[in-house]
């Protein structure tokens, strides 16, 4: 009977604990308080194709976040390095059994591309270095002359740089 108390009495107590989560909704208000457009270039230098499939993922869902709250996002992507092996069609660099992760890559690179306030670079100092020919370029990937040079200009316009390697 005492144990059947005191077991009634915990379940009675831990019901008005707020649990985190579920008691309010997680989000970023505070940081985006009077931020109506989120002005970002993603620095991408990533040559791994499974964890650059992992990163776009994840800023997608950071495109999605903002819209969700309120914020108009406008993001600019960045590749300069071994990345440029993957954005071409060419696949003759990227080894056979990265091909399917390759593919994902390509997968969320079209899908971000067709979501509004979204524009892509590639660095031709690094597509000359890495052996790719910029004509092999994704369509929707806009071959520049030097992705530094952009990220300075961006940076100049009031972007955030968050670099992803």
């Amino acid at each position: 009977m005492k144990k059947l108390f005191y077991s009634t009495l915990l379940l009675g107590l831990i019901s008005f604990i707020p649990i985190q989560g579920f008691s309010q909704e997680i989000n970023d208000a505070d940081a985006l308080a009077n931020v109506k457009t989120g002005k970002v270039v993603w620095d991408i230098t990533i040559d791994n194709p499974k964890k650059l499939a992992l990163f776009l993922s994840v800023i997608k869902e950071t495109y999605d976040g903002l819209v969700k709250q309120n914020v108009t996002p406008d993001m600019i992507f960045t590749f300069h390095g071994g990345v440029v092996k993957l954005l071409s069609s060419n696949r003759e660099k990227v080894p056979l059994e990265e091909h399917d992760d390759l593919d994902k890559v390509h997968q969320l690179l079209n899908e971000l591309q067709k979501k509004d306030g979204i524009k892509m670079e590639s660095c031709s100092i690094a597509t000359r270095l890495f052996g790719v020919d910029n004509k092999t370029i994704l369509t929707g990937i806009k071959p520049v002359g030097n992705t530094f040079i952009s990220i300075i200009g961006y940076n100049a316009k009031g972007y955030a740089v968050i670099p992803i390697n």
